[in-house]
Order: structure tokens, then sequence, then C-alpha cells
């Protein structure tokens, strides 16, 4: 029984791995570093973040704004999110409002 257990448990580590490497990627770049590695759960994906850039696992859902304003709230102002999709200026903007809220009501703040 515990090796039937045993085999089915490596059979499905192994199922997963192989759809884990077809998938594509999706790589967001930063206009700033981060200053430690960090890890961001965003549309469905862990995003693997270190320098400038982050990196996950596609999914669907991946491809949103919604993900890429997560990311952006997490770890700063986006550049770029490309995979097979990429996102073009209005989405990037879209992608950055809230960071860039917020930078501007800091400035905003600081000099009152």
């Amino acid at each position: 029984m515990k090796l039937q257990l045993i085999a089915a448990c490596a059979a499905l580590a192994t199922f997963a791995a192989g759809t884990a490497f077809a998938a594509d990627t999706v790589t967001v770049k930063l206009s700033a570093p981060v200053a430690a590695k960090t890890k961001v759960i965003a549309g469905g994906a862990v995003f693997n973040c270190e320098a400038d850039a982050c990196v996950a696992i596609a999914r669907s859902q991946t491809y949103s704004v919604a993900t890429c304003k997560l990311i952006a709230d997490k770890v700063g102002m986006v550049t770029s999110f490309t995979g097979v999709k990429s996102f073009d200026d209005d989405k990037l903007s879209n992608c950055n409002a809230k960071v860039m809220a917020k930078a501007s009501g800091a400035t905003t703040l600081a000099k009152q």
C-alpha cells in the first residue's frame, strides 16, 4: 500500500514538473532594483524578483493589469511586462497609476 502511494506521488510530481517546464514565462522589468530578493504572488503565479526584474511561470490570468498593479504596489514602478503577451504604454500607465499617486502624494505632503 505504501509503495503504491509513493509511486502515485512520484507520478504526480513528474507530471507537475513537466507542466511547469512547458509553460511560458512572464518577465516584469522594474524602474529601480529591489533591495533584496523578493517573492510576489500575483495573477496565480509566484514572481521571483531580483535586481530590476521579476520572473514567473505564466498562466492565462497572469497577463492582467491587476497582476501588474499588485507587483508595482509591492516592488515599485513597472517599465515593461512581457511574455507571450506584452503590455502597451496604456496598460503600463494603468498598472503604475497607484504607485504614481503614492509618489505624488508623498511629494505634496513633503512640500506642506
